[in-house]
C-alpha cells in the first residue's frame, strides 16, 4: 500500500511538473508578434504609425511584424497560413473562412462601418440593383462588397448567374470601372470615397445595415496557446481606438498618408460613413453576422448542410472582452 502510494505521489508530481513546464513554455515571450494593418481598418494604422505595440512589447524581446491587408479575403489567406498571427475583416467574411475550414475566433470590433457599396458611372444608366442583369461587376471573392453584392442581387431577384463578376482586388475594381473595363463595382472605402469624389462615381445601392461589422480575428491556435498576448494586444487596440474617438483631425491625416489619398477623401470615409464607438464583441456583431450567412446560404454561396447559426458562435469569442472599454 505505501509502495502504490508512494508511486502516485511520484507519479501525481511528474504529471504537475509536466503541466507547470507547458505552461511555462507558452508563457514564454515571443520572439516575433504578427499582424496586419488596413486602410479600411482605422484603429489599425494608429497603432502601427504611433509604435503602440512595440512600445508594449519592448520589455519582453518580441519583434512586431506588420503586414498590409489588402481586403479581407488576404487578411484571411494570410491568418489561415500562419503567416500573421491577427488580421482584419468584416464579420461576413470571417464567417465564411470559418465555414471553410479557416481555423479564426473573432475577438474585437475596430468600427462599425458603410465601407460597402454598389458604384457605378454617371454614363451606364444603372440606377437600381435590377439594371444589374447582363452587365458586368467588379468584386474581390469573400469580402463584405462581395457578399454585400450577391445579398442585394437576391433581394432584386438575380442572381450570380444573371450577371458577370470580374474578380479583381478592390483598388484595381476601382480603376476597372473608372476606364470603362466594367459596368459596376462592389465598391469599398476609402478607394470608393475616392472614386465619388475624384472620379465621379455614383453609388446606385446602399444598405447600411447589411455592412457588417470591422472584425479583428485571432488564429484559434495562436489564442489558445498565447491568450495573455491577446489580451495585452487588445488593451493597446483600446489604446489607438480611444485616441482616434479624441483626435478625428489628426485621424484623418493618417489614413491619408498611409492609404496615400487626399484628406477630403479620408475625411469622407471616416466623418461619413465610419463609427469607431465600439470594441466588445457579442450580440450585436452575432447578429449581423448571421443574417449575412443566412442570406448567403439562401443564396446558395453557403451550402445548405451548414449550421450557420453554430458556426457564429464557434466564430466569436468573447473571453477577451473584459480588457476593452466599449
Amino acid at each position: 500500500m505505501t509502495r502504490f502510494f508512494t508511486r502516485s505521489f511520484v507519479f501525481a508530481l511528474t504529471v504537475l511538473a509536466a503541466a507547470a513546464g507547458i505552461q511555462s513554455a507558452r508563457a514564454a515571450p515571443l520572439d516575433e508578434l504578427r499582424i496586419d494593418w488596413a486602410t479600411y481598418n482605422p484603429v489599425s494604422i494608429v497603432v502601427r504609425s504611433q509604435g503602440l505595440l512595440e512600445k508594449e512589447f519592448e520589455k519582453d524581446g518580441t519583434k512586431v511584424r506588420w503586414v498590409q491587408s489588402l481586403g479581407s479575403n488576404k487578411a484571411l489567406e494570410f491568418l489561415n497560413a500562419s503567416s500573421i498571427d491577427f488580421g482584419s475583416t468584416a464579420g461576413s467574411a470571417a464567417l465564411v473562412a470559418r465555414i471553410n475550414g479557416n481555423p479564426i475566433k473573432s475577438i474585437y470590433v475596430y468600427s462599425r462601418p458603410e465601407w460597402t457599396a454598389l458604384v457605378t458611372r454617371k454614363d451606364t444608366g444603372i440606377a437600381k440593383v435590377a439594371d444589374l442583369k447582363g452587365k458586368s461587376v467588379a468584386v474581390t471573392r469573400g469580402t463584405d462588397p462581395h457578399i454585400f453584392l450577391v445579398r442585394a442581387l437576391v433581394d432584386a431577384g438575380l442572381s450570380d448567374k444573371d450577371v458577370k463578376f470580374v474578380l479583381l482586388q478592390h483598388a484595381d475594381g476601382r480603376s476597372a470601372l473608372i476606364r470603362g473595363d466594367v459596368d459596376a463595382w462592389a465598391g469599398l472605402d476609402p478607394m470608393m470615397a475616392a472614386a465619388e469624389l475624384d472620379d465621379g462615381a455614383v453609388l446606385f445601392f446602399r444598405k447600411p445595415e447589411a455592412n457588417t461589422w470591422g472584425i479583428l480575428n485571432v488564429r484559434e491556435e495562436f489564442a489558445n496557446e498565447h491568450p495573455d498576448i491577446v489580451a495585452r494586444v487588445l488593451k493597446v487596440y483600446e489604446q489607438g481606438r480611444l485616441w482616434a474617438l479624441a483626435n478625428p483631425k489628426e485621424l484623418v491625416k493618417l489614413l491619408a498618408e498611409a492609404a496615400k489619398i487626399p484628406e477630403k477623401v479620408a475625411e469622407k470615409q471616416l466623418g461619413e460613413r465610419t463609427k469607431l464607438t465600439h470594441s466588445r464583441i457579442g450580440k450585436p456583431q452575432a447578429d449581423s453576422i448571421l443574417a449575412a450567412g443566412l442570406a448567403l446560404q439562401q443564396a446558395g454561396v453557403v451550402a445548405a448542410n451548414v449550421d450557420v447559426r453554430k458556426t457564429v458562435d464557434e466564430l466569436i469569442d468573447t473571453r477577451f472582452n473584459a480588457a476593452l472599454t466599449n
